[in-house]
């Protein structure tokens, strides 16, 4: 019957933020192919958008290619290296010139030690660890009746939660430095340059879905545990 009490009190905490990802996701896909499809006047591909922001910033050592999937573009700092899908590298819509100068800012944010970026870095070994021990833990914890083992795997897990805290403002400066490139200097259209905005607006909303989840997973863990210690 605890149990039974328990799942489902956890579970009511964690729907809505489960909800919310799924919107969100929804989202991100819908303003995708929308403005896939809409062709950018001014002819550049994504990796154009991506190699002229990177020059505007005065940085010529990160390398752009291609790479497959859809929407698995990223910026990866161990290779100095823009990754953009086919569906980004080659087109010329509005989304991929967004989308691209979003991964160039990324770049733009190594180059310049952006402290966010180090900060996250920085976090990423404890991170690994949330994410492989954490919840294991919290369910031996709470499986063996031990709140102490359970609150360990909740602050190990609660590593998981600062990264994804850390993350938003990464994600958000980047779209910021490309939405200002792309406007300062005549990338797109005043009107194209709405459609870039909101694919990466709803893009950056999955940051915050990512961070709710993760916070609805500590609360419903939190929960799970003090229900055990009341029913002791």
């Amino acid at each position: 019957m605890y149990y039974n009490y328990a799942y489902l009190v956890s579970a009511i905490v964690i729907l809505p933020a489960f909800i919310f990802a799924l919107i969100c996701e929804a989202k991100v896909k819908s303003n995708y192919n929308k403005y896939s499809r809409i062709m950018s006047r001014s002819g550049m591909t994504g990796a154009d958008a991506a190699y002229r922001l990177l020059q505007l910033n005065g940085i010529n050592n990160v390398a752009i290619r291609r790479i497959d999937g859809n929407l698995t573009d990223h910026y990866d700092p161990s290779t100095n290296t823009i990754c953009l899908s086919q569906g980004v590298f080659d087109s010329r819509s509005v989304a991929a010139i967004g989308i691209a100068c979003h991964e160039a800012g990324h770049a733009c944010q190594h180059a310049n030690d952006y402290f966010p970026l180090s900060l996250r870095n920085a976090v990423i070994p404890a991170t690994r660890i949330g994410t492989s021990i954490g919840i294991p833990l919290c369910f031996i914890g709470l499986a063996i009746n031990s709140a102490t083992l359970a609150y360990i795997g909740v602050i190990l897990y609660a590593f998981v939660a600062f990264f994804q805290l850390a993350t938003l403002p990464i994600e958000f400066n980047a779209s910021k430095r490309a939405l200002e490139t792309i406007q300062a200097n005549n990338f797109l259209a005043p009107d194209e340059y709405v459609g870039a905005k909101k694919v990466l607006s709803a893009a950056a909303l999955t940051y915050v879905a990512a961070l709710a989840t993760a916070l609805a997973a500590i609360l419903r863990f939190l929960i799970m545990i003090k229900i055990g210690e009341r029913r002791r």
